[in-house]
């Protein structure tokens, strides 16, 4: 049997199939990604490699696993893999798309009403024994409901964004790099110029994936563009944003506030500058946790590497 090697603990299910095709060997370890030596001795027999987005996979890797033909991501992202040197070796690189879209999403509308209304920062208040009397404009927040949207990336996560945003009544603009009259006429969506979108909107989410020219899209010159009552979302990859230019965005109230559920470098320590702001909303990248969100990405991982171990063209290959 093929042997494969699976870099963080996954579901008891997932791993049952697995043992059905391969034979696997995985870092146990559920809270802590598997150190750099470990994973360069364990792929040297392997043929199939098994990752997370923490798992930084290049040369070196590949160089240390003479025999593989298969990386599968379990993530929609999957920066973290160097496709050129996959390519050029003939290794297969899977992700696991549609399956998060709609929880993502989900937590794309929690993050615009939590940051809009004040949630997280209310809550703090009232732990900290603020909430001492009701008064008329005590933590008052910004309306979500019949806003202007701006969607940078009208992916499969964005386009679900644009549904859930109609019942909220909300005039949703989009961005990307390829325009869709369909999806616009579909969902009554508005296609405009990055910077125009970033002007008009007062809520603008991003759902673009991490390409080099999408590396720090939103930096000081699109912040300023912004209105000093927006709001920037981010449940995409951390480095869209350029971190230090929104700090002293929301430092400065140029922009109302941010919800984030995607840093440039993970995990971010409780010090980190913009955690601490309280009109910051920061949450540990969980976009896609729900129990069965991550189980079906698991399993359609697991399924994506079996299919390319036994000759057959993966539903989900990346470039393909």
């Amino acid at each position: 049997m093929d042997k494969v090697y699976i870099t963080r603990k996954i579901p008891g299910d997932v791993l049952a199939y697995l043992a059905a095709h391969c034979s696997y060997e995985l870092w146990p370890e559920e809270d802590m990604p598997v150190p750099r030596a470990v994973l360069l001795e364990k792929v040297r027999p392997v043929r199939g490699l098994y990752t997370l987005l923490t798992d930084r996979i290049d040369e070196e890797v590949f160089h240390a696993a003479p025999d593989l033909k298969v990386v599968a991501n379990m993530a929609v992202g999957y920066d973290n893999i160097d496709l050129a040197q996959a390519r050029a070796r003939g290794i297969l690189v899977t992700n696991t798309p549609d399956v998060l879209t709609d929880a993502t999403a989900d937590l794309t509308m929690a993050l615009m009403l939590m940051t809009a209304r004040r949630v997280l920062e209310a809550n703090h208040v009232l732990l900290a024994g603020g909430w001492r009397t009701w008064s008329p404009m005590f933590m008052a927040g910004l309306d979500v409901h019949g806003r202007t949207l701006g969607i940078v990336g009208l992916g499969r996560i964005g386009r679900a964004v644009a549904k859930r945003a109609r019942g909220f009544d909300m005039d949703v603009l989009y961005y990307s790099r390829t325009r869709r009259p369909a999806v616009e006429q579909e969902l009554g969506l508005t296609y405009c110029p990055l910077a125009e979108l970033l002007a008009r909107s007062d809520i603008v989410t991003l759902h673009t994936n991490l390409t080099g020219e999408a590396h720090h899209l939103i930096g000081e010159a699109e912040l300023a563009l912004m209105k000093k009552e927006a709001i920037l979302i981010n449940t995409a990859r951390g480095a869209v944003v350029d971190e230090k230019a929104l700090y002293r965005a929301l430092v400065a109230g140029q922009i109302w506030g941010a919800g984030l559920d995607v840093f440039e470098e993970e995990p971010v320590p409780p010090v980190h500058p913009l955690v601490s702001l309280p009109n910051v909303v920061a949450l540990p990248h969980i976009g896609s946790a729900t129990v069965s969100t991550r189980t079906a990405m698991a399993m359609l991982a697991a399924q994506n590497l079996v299919l390319a171990l036994e000759g057959q063209v993966p539903p989900n290959l990346v470039g393909g």
